[in-house]
């Protein structure tokens, strides 16, 4: 599958209220079904060929609906699912996915915890996770810019497989354009990730981190490019690949639009051989999939 473009981060759903509570009540754009067909005219009008479905709510049946959506549909290729990995019972759990090939991967909204430092060193969790690296699981990281530094102490703890750091551990961006205090916090709070080699990096998301509201537009893309600048930076090439984050993605933007500000920066500082590895060849590495699905 390396020559294939591939779309490694959006999200399908059922919307109900009480399954997705993080949906607030200024995001009336999300709440509301969105399906692989309303992803498909999306993909292929951006040429890619295949997309990664990523769970949205913490719940085993989030990943039988995201497998038996990729079952039905070659194009979705990956599954990153979500389970409860502090469970003493992981082993069984994890025995009860081992049929279902296009789970790649699993997520837990770490972001949402009281305590993202406390939940991603506790031992029962760190128990969990070696567990699913033996089993050659991905795990994607979803923090909030604040909680980096616990994040990176976690992705050097945990480096017997890959690790995602999803959203660019979503920069400040609506702070100030290109400064302020949170965002220097976020780029020194990045910086331990060029250590380490198993850690790789979705762009995606940034649009969201923005003054969505406010429709700063020119502004906006502007900090989006230095925050990839700064990804391209501490991560290098390879180690980056492109996520729509549809669609969440809508609060602020079309896909189109999502796509552009990243192929507009890409086709300024990588090379062909690097857009290939952004665009698809990373997330086939990282995730395990191959031409036939």
């Amino acid at each position: 599958m390396p020559s294939l473009r591939i779309d490694a981060h959006q999200h399908f759903w059922r919307y109900c209220p009480g399954g997705y509570p993080w949906i607030g009540t200024d995001m009336a754009v999300l709440a509301q079904d969105h399906m692989p067909e309303d992803l498909l005219p999306h993909l292929q009008a951006e040429r890619f060929d295949a997309c990664i479905a990523v769970q949205a709510r913490g719940s085993t049946e989030e990943t039988r609906f995201l497998l038996d959506l990729a079952a039905r549909r070659a194009w979705i290729a990956g599954v990153v699912g979500w389970e409860d990995l502090c469970a003493d019972d992981l082993a069984a759990r994890l025995d009860h996915w081992a049929d279902a090939p296009k789970l790649r991967g699993f997520r837990h909204q770490v972001q949402d915890e009281a305590d993202a430092s406390g939940f991603l060193a506790a031992p029962a969790f760190a128990r969990g996770m070696a567990l699913l690296q033996a089993r050659r699981y991905v795990y994607d990281v979803l923090v909030f810019h604040h909680q980096l530094e616990a994040a990176s102490v976690f992705c050097a703890r945990h480096d017997a497989h890959w690790l995602v750091l999803d959203h660019l551990g979503k920069p400040p961006i609506h702070t100030r354009a290109g400064g302020g205090v949170p965002m220097a916090d976020w780029r020194r709070a990045l910086q331990p990730f060029r250590y380490l080699p198993h850690v790789v990096c979705k762009v995606s998301g940034l649009v969201t981190e923005a003054d969505w509201r406010s429709g700063a537009r020119a502004r906006d893309i502007a900090c989006m490019h230095e925050c990839l600048d700064v990804a391209l930076d501490v991560f290098g090439p390879r180690r980056l690949m492109f996520g729509s984050d549809w669609p969440v993605c809508r609060l602020a933007a079309s896909y189109a639009d999502m796509h552009d500000v990243v192929s507009q920066w890409a086709e300024d500082w990588l090379n062909a051989g690097e857009r290939h590895d952004l665009w698809g060849a990373t997330a086939a590495r990282c995730y395990g999939l191959s031409a036939d699905g």
